[in-house]
């Protein structure tokens, strides 16, 4: 089913549009409520760390500011964007369900000990995922750069597109810069935001 052109009005009376739709909800409220203990295993037990020759050479700094203000805007523009266009608002829903899921798999698999000379990364929405926990393993791979590449995957516009996926090479950037992931973690993330865009995109064509 095709609901790229539909309303929510009309989208919502197909029934693949609902089922896909309330199923994806469903389970990004089943993740919510889980991932702050899996957060908390993850950064109790024991990690490897890395040898990183980007990290070594580069100064720690404190960029939170700058990281918050790529990030929290391209988000609040997508949700505006996905409003008003029923497909991309299924492809975004499933392709973050599968980036979450993804994600704690490896996470799970490939245990790490925070860089060294990470400067803690203060963002006030990290809240809503860590709750009032300091997690500083939670790192193969980027979550930041993986979810404003997903944004840009996501996105129509072609102009969009440019300035998401070059706010993304930014992004990836400052968090080197502040040591909060290893070199590994920023370039697997866009990798990554392709496999679940795919993915999303294939259950809003189904």
């Amino acid at each position: 089913m095709q609901t790229k052109q539909l309303t929510w009005q009309f989208a919502w009376e197909y029934p693949a549009f609902r089922v896909k739709f309330i199923l994806g909800i469903l389970m990004m409220v089943l993740i919510l409520f889980y991932i702050q203990d899996f957060f908390l295993f993850i950064q109790a037990r024991n990690g490897v760390l890395m040898d990183d020759w980007v990290l070594s050479r580069l100064p720690a700094h404190d960029v939170s500011r700058y990281i918050f203000l790529i990030i929290n805007p391209a988000i609040v523009f997508f949700i505006w964007r996905i409003i008003k266009n029923t497909s991309m608002c299924i492809t975004a829903l499933w392709g973050y369900i599968f980036f979450c899921v993804a994600r704690m798999i490896t996470i799970l698999l490939i245990p790490l000990d925070a860089p060294v000379n990470l400067v803690h990364l203060t963002d006030p929405f990290l809240v809503l995922i860590y709750g009032s926990n300091m997690i500083t393993k939670d790192l193969f791979f980027s979550g930041h750069t993986a979810t404003l590449c997903l944004i840009g995957l996501c996105l129509e516009n072609k102009n969009e597109k440019v300035i998401i996926f070059i706010a993304t090479g930014i992004l990836g950037v400052l968090l080197l810069v502040q040591h909060v992931h290893y070199t590994a973690d920023v370039l697997a993330a866009p990798v990554f935001s392709y496999l679940f865009w795919y993915l999303g995109r294939t259950v809003a064509r189904i």
